[in-house]
C-alpha cells in the first residue's frame, strides 16, 4: 500500500506562513512602539545599537567555537563585532533595516522566549541554550527562521574571517603584497 500523505497539507503550509507573518509583524510593531529601532548606536560603533549586544556577544563564541582558542575568545569576540559593525555600516538601507529587525526579534523578551527559547536575558543563557535554539533554527520548517539562522552565521564568519587575526588558523597566508 503506497502512504499518499503528504507531510505538509497546503491549509498547514498556510497557517505556519501566517504565525511567521504575524510574529514577524508583532515583533516589529512592538520594536517600533517601544522604540527599539530608533534606538541610538552603542559606544564605539556606527550601526550596532546597545539592545543588540548582548545576542550578539552570546552568539559570536558559540560560532567561532573552535575556530578561536578559548584564551583568545574575548578579543576574538570584540574584533568580530568591529568587524561586523562596519560591515553593517556599507549595508544598503533596507538591508540594514532588516538586520536591525532581526536583532530586535532577538532582543525584545516578548519574542525571544518563544522564538529561541531563551527566556531570560542573554547574558544568563547556557552555552546549551543558545546552541539548540541555532539548531532549531537551522532545521526549522519555517524557511524565515533559517533565513535568520543562516544571516546571524554568515554576519559573524565574514565578520571573523575578515579579520586578519583569522588567517594563521585557516592556513591563509593573507592577501598578495605588490
Amino acid at each position: 500500500m503506497i502512504n499518499t500523505e503528504r507531510p505538509f497539507s497546503r491549509r498547514s503550509l498556510l497557517r505556519v506562513g501566517l504565525f511567521g507573518s504575524a510574529a514577524l509583524a508583532s515583533a516589529g510593531l512592538i520594536g517600533s512602539l517601544s522604540g527599539c529601532s530608533a534606538e541610538q548606536s552603542a559606544a564605539g560603533f556606527v550601526q550596532l545599537r546597545e539592545s543588540d549586544l548582548p545576542v550578539l556577544r552570546r552568539l559570536t563564541p558559540i560560532i567561532l567555537k573552535g575556530a578561536v582558542p578559548a584564551s583568545s575568545m574575548p578579543s576574538a569576540v570584540q574584533g568580530t563585532l568591529t568587524s561586523l559593525d562596519e560591515g553593517l555600516a556599507h549595508l544598503p538601507p533596507a538591508v540594514s533595516k532588516q538586520v536591525s529587525q532581526l536583532f530586535d526579534l532577538l532582543s525584545l523578551p516578548l519574542t525571544r522566549g518563544p522564538l529561541t527559547g531563551v527566556w531570560g536575558s542573554w547574558e544568563q543563557a547556557q552555552d546549551g541554550e543558545i546552541q539548540a535554539f541555532l539548531q532549531r533554527w537551522e532545521n526549522s520548517p519555517i524557511a524565515l527562521l533559517r533565513q535568520g539562522h543562516a544571516s546571524l552565521q554568515q554576519m559573524i564568519l565574514m565578520a571573523w574571517y575578515g579579520r586578519p587575526e583569522s588567517w594563521r588558523h585557516c592556513g591563509y597566508p593573507g592577501p598578495p603584497v605588490i
